[in-house]
């Protein structure tokens, strides 16, 4: 069965009064576009995602890290950009179903992607609804005011799935008139399946929209500490945060000692609740012997990333006497930050000595400490 997403992203956002366009607004160093194509990446029956973008916005989307995803320009309308996409699908094999989302609506959960599939395995429609607590008024010409049973009445949310096939078709013939989503397509008399939407998944409209989904995950914020330290040896290579630095001295360890990237590790490990790098790498263990410790730490992300955490930002102090590490810091900042993906103003780093004291001050040892801080997005 073939599955694909379309992420519809081409909106102006004239009504966030803001110069960058709310779909590529960031939180915790995730615009709403990545913080949606994460999660969605997560579920393997979903074969193919599609971004419609707007073309005004070219910059805004280079700015951004997307890999394996299909661009496709956007119309003039809403219907007009999903249509693009659809006909972009056609051409391709095997697509039964297809999902519609707004990149204006990133606070989805797993579980609410999880019921839709399930569902669209028996229907050919499936659509997140709400029902409306408030009470429900209705204004007409002469301004007059009047109550509605609000029980006939409900909230549409997205991702909305469809059979392709249909919504394909439905998309090329436009014989209902097209309102605000996919759905104002369908037919009374079409085969439905409404499910319970969540109130989370609210769609990101003005200002304040925006500081209450930050605000979401701000509570989501986690800290964790890590520290290691090496001696310095004769005989050794010297590598710090993953980048090989000339030296007469190394670091001993059963590794390649490389106290940064340790240290971050641990620190990942703990903001997340998952141990320590000695529990996930043991010393004891043949297969971690002179590994690089890019490897390690690419392990690590891997796994908190399928626990929904990324990273929010990385502040390091490295303790050494020698070599210094003025010239080097940069191209530091930039493979840690390439290798926990992550913008590199998310990542700081910060040379210490000991003022001549003890074995870091006498060149007989190097350390690292690290606070990092992660963010769950589901």
């Amino acid at each position: 069965m073939g599955i694909s997403f379309i992420l519809l992203a081409g909106g102006v956002s004239n009504r966030l009064a803001s110069k960058t366009p709310k779909q590529y607004h960031k939180i915790g160093g995730k615009s709403l576009i990545e913080i949606t194509i994460n999660k969605i990446k997560q579920f393997k029956e979903i074969k193919k995602i599609i971004l419609v973008y707007n073309k005004r916005h070219k910059k805004n989307l280079k700015e951004i890290k997307l890999k394996n995803i299909k661009l496709i320009e956007g119309g003039n309308s809403r219907s007009a950009s999903t249509y693009n996409a659809l006909k972009y699908l056609k051409k391709q094999k095997y697509i039964n179903q297809v999902l519609i989302h707004d990149a204006a609506r990133p606070n989805f959960s797993k579980l609410l992607i999880k019921t839709i599939l399930k569902n669209s395995k028996k229907y050919k429609v499936v659509i997140p609804v709400l029902k409306i607590q408030d009470a429900l008024k209705k204004k007409n010409i002469k301004k007059n005011f009047f109550s509605i049973k609000k029980n006939n009445f409900f909230l549409t949310q997205t991702p909305q799935c469809f059979n392709f096939n249909k919504i394909y078709q439905l998309h090329k013939k436009q014989n209902i008139k097209y309102i605000d989503d996919d759905f104002s397509l369908v037919k009374n008399n079409d085969k439905v399946k409404f499910i319970t939407g969540e109130k989370k998944n609210f769609k990101i409209t003005n200002r304040e929209d925006l500081d209450i989904l930050k605000s979401v995950y701000s509570s989501k914020i986690k800290i964790g500490i890590g520290f290691d330290v090496h001696r310095l040896v004769k005989g050794r290579k010297l590598f710090l945060g993953g980048v090989k630095i000339p030296s007469k001295l190394g670091t001993l360890g059963h590794s390649d000692g490389d106290p940064i990237l340790h240290a971050v590790i641990d620190s990942m490990l703990g903001a997340c609740g998952l141990g320590d790098i000695g529990e996930k790498f043991s010393n004891k263990s043949q297969k971690y012997k002179n590994v690089s410790s890019t490897k390690l730490i690419k392990e690590v992300i891997g796994e908190i990333k399928e626990k929904d955490f990324s990273i929010n930002n990385i502040d390091i102090n490295i303790i050494t006497e020698t070599p210094k590490l003025k010239k080097f810091k940069e191209k530091i900042i930039h493979n840690i930050a390439k290798l926990c993906e992550v913008s590199v103003d998310r990542v700081n780093i910060k040379a210490k000595t000991t003022e001549k004291l003890g074995v870091i001050g006498q060149d007989k040892a190097i350390a690292a400490e690290v606070i990092v801080s992660v963010i769950k997005y589901d």
